[in-house]
């Protein structure tokens, strides 16, 4: 059974790290899906089926519209499904659409007007967000943070902050132009930034030097496998009075917690930026067993309040991935609408199921893709524990 302890990892056990996965992915699914059916339901749009999970149903009810509820046997997504759809998808049935009367138009999702049609393919990913933002701003309201000031104890010898003339005591101010208020701010950019130049703001004995460093190429061994990530060679002050905490108003909490979300949108971004650039590798996607992994390390290690965190952070994934103008997911419905609203008129059946069948293959190609790189990295840790 070594396998199991090389995916759940030395502490975890194996039904811990499957309750965890099915947690983590159960709440970010329900969420993205109640974003298209509460935003479906407000634009008069009937609602015929909301599931957790595909496949069979293995329990569910029906309410009092006519929506059947149910968790079904595979948690590795979810769906709702309107009026007029075909499938979980929300490919129009066109037989059906032809035979519908003016009733059953009226709350058909395929003839409601471009505006509504994207409002709620648009739904999901914003609750995403929403849900996100929600998680940070209550860690940031009832916890508050406690955090270090981005002031450098020590430089390491032949490090990048070395090369680029940092000294101890510095205070970084910026880089790149961003304010950086906090050590692990600074470790966040410089992280995601490996050789790449970036320009330091620091305060030094009272004046502001400007340095340029590049930060060199490390792999980190993460729950997701190993990441390639940037270093800069600093050591953080040991000084008692470089640790603030920070309280924080209802407002301020929410103000905090949408930067923390933008700047995991902003981290995305430029780590896609980097891999077409050819600077990261595609090694570093993960898919349902990098999660599960995840999921399993954040509760073992840091309970409930690790595993809410991955909440956040995977939420924030799901809506991005989701807006990507591929067919078969939200941005390429949104796209679709986008050219319908610009010619007049929707784009032929022919046209969008070619759409739809190239976006099939390309999420099935990305999925497969993702596993292989977890099925690799899971052989390199069980190669690694038999040594």
């Amino acid at each position: 059974m070594d396998w199991l302890a090389t995916i759940t990892g030395a502490t975890g056990s194996f039904f811990l790290t499957v309750f965890s996965f099915i947690v983590v992915l159960s709440v970010v699914v329900f969420i993205h899906e109640y974003g298209h059916f509460w935003v479906g339901r407000r634009c008069g749009v009937g609602v015929t089926a909301f599931s957790v999970g595909f496949g069979r149903e293995v329990f569910g009810w029906t309410d009092r519209h006519g929506t059947r509820w149910k968790i079904s046997a595979i948690p590795l997504g979810g769906y709702v499904k309107f009026v007029g759809d075909i499938n979980a998808a929300s490919v129009p049935d066109n037989d059906q659409l032809a035979h519908m009367s003016a009733a059953e138009r009226a709350i058909s999702f395929p003839h409601q007007s471009v505006a509504k049609r994207a409002a709620i393919v648009a739904a999901g990913p914003i609750a995403n967000f929403i849900l996100a933002i929600a998680i940070f701003a209550g860690f940031n309201y009832f916890s508050g943070r406690q955090v270090l000031e981005p002031r450098i104890e020590a430089v390491q010898a032949g490090s990048a902050a070395e090369k680029a003339g940092f000294q101890p005591n510095d205070l970084i101010l910026t880089i790149d132009g961003k304010e950086i208020q906090t050590f692990a701010d600074m470790q966040l950019l410089v992280s995601s930034s490996a050789g790449e130049s970036l320009v330091f703001t620091v305060e030094r004995g009272g004046q502001t030097v400007s340095l340029n460093a590049i930060p060199n190429f490390v792999e980190k061994t993460t729950p997701f496998g190993k990441q390639r990530i940037g270093l800069l060679g600093v050591e953080a002050s040991k000084d008692p009075a470089a640790i603030k905490r920070i309280s924080y108003s209802i407002p301020g909490a929410l103000k905090a917690g949408a930067v923390e979300t933008w700047n995991l949108v902003d981290r995305t971004f430029n780590f896609l930026r980097r891999l077409i650039l050819g600077w990261e590798s595609a090694d570093q996607l993960s898919g349902p067993i990098g999660i599960a992994r995840a999921s399993g390390t954040a509760f073992d290690v840091g309970g409930v309040y690790s595993l809410v965190s991955l909440i956040g952070f995977m939420s924030v994934s799901i809506g991005i991935i989701n807006l990507f103008p591929i067919p078969l997911l939200d941005g390429g419905h949104l796209l679709f609408y986008a050219i319908e609203a610009i010619r007049g008129r929707p784009l032929s059946e022919k046209a969008q199921e070619i759409g739809f069948r190239i976006g099939f293959a390309i999420v099935a190609m990305l999925m497969l893709f993702a596993t292989w790189n977890d099925l690799v990295h899971l052989g390199t840790s069980f190669m690694a524990r038999g040594t």
